[in-house]
């Protein structure tokens, strides 16, 4: 959903600028709840780079001064941000823009749990980054990035090693665009996640993802990467990132062990 770049007086016009109308507005019809318009709104703001991760956001107070709507409407809005991971919220301290270097969202795409203890206490994965070289996106991975056969793209491939032991095996496809300047001397000494790098030194922000997942074995060089044999069933885990407004941002397509970790997804 997106919002027009016109910031509403009050609530009347923010209920009449809701009508998709093919010219940048509020994409959601008439009738969407109050809040939904609001959120719309903030997250406009934040797709502007308004406020940039890490920032504090204005009080509900001062944006419902802003949008001419109660403080209960702004707060609702901002609960399901919250809940969406886009905006954190600290106790006596305001609303914050989510940053991946944040504890609780730096693990916020990692599905791959330990059969014993937590990712947590595993403690940081140690990378391994076997290559970032620049080549052309072939017509299938165009399609799915969103971009044109041959465009430039940057092709990561690392390894992931859980509790010591090589666990995941990632090849990266990013637009070379937003990531020009990308080195594998950045991705090998960074301390934090890769979308913690990303955010900071790229100012792209990985906001959802979407994943397909298949059963599959190795070939020869990533049984390799991965100490195992050939015939060892893996996770064939496929991932879209997707920065602000849908924007695919990065294709990622990942092995995983599964020996001594279980894929883990909460349904609610």
């Amino acid at each position: 959903m997106t919002a027009s770049n016109t910031t509403p007086n009050n609530a009347s016009q923010l209920g009449q600028s809701s009508a998709a109308d093919g010219s940048g507005g509020l994409s959601a019809p008439a009738f969407s709840p109050l809040y939904q318009q609001i959120k719309a709104q903030i997250l406009q703001s934040l797709q502007n780079a308004e406020w940039q991760p890490g920032d504090v956001i204005p009080s509900e107070f001062d944006l419902a001064a802003r949008f001419g709507v109660s403080q209960g409407t702004v707060r609702k809005a901002i609960d399901e941000l919250a809940s969406e991971n886009l905006l954190v919220r600290k106790q006596g301290k305001g609303t914050f823009v989510a940053t991946h270097a944040e504890h609780q969202v730096q693990y916020r795409f990692l599905r791959l749990h330990p059969d014993v203890g937590t990712v947590q206490s595993e403690g940081p994965a140690e990378r391994q980054i076997i290559w970032c070289r620049r080549v052309r996106a072939t017509a299938e991975i165009a399609k799915l990035l969103g971009l044109r056969t041959a465009e430039p793209l940057i092709h990561v491939r690392r390894v992931l090693r859980l509790g010591g032991v090589p666990t995941i095996c990632e090849d990266m496809w990013l637009p070379a665009g937003p990531f020009k300047g990308l080195t594998v001397e950045q991705l090998s000494s960074y301390p934090g996640a890769m979308y913690s790098l990303f955010e900071s030194t790229f100012g792209v922000r990985m906001v959802r993802a979407e994943e397909r997942i298949k059963a599959t074995t190795p070939d020869t060089e990533t049984a390799a990467l991965l100490d195992v044999a050939t015939q060892t069933p893996l996770l064939n885990v496929e991932r879209i990132a997707y920065t602000y407004n849908n924007l695919p941002m990065e294709l990622r397509r990942a092995l995983y062990r599964t020996d001594t970790h279980h894929y883990k997804n909460e349904l609610n």
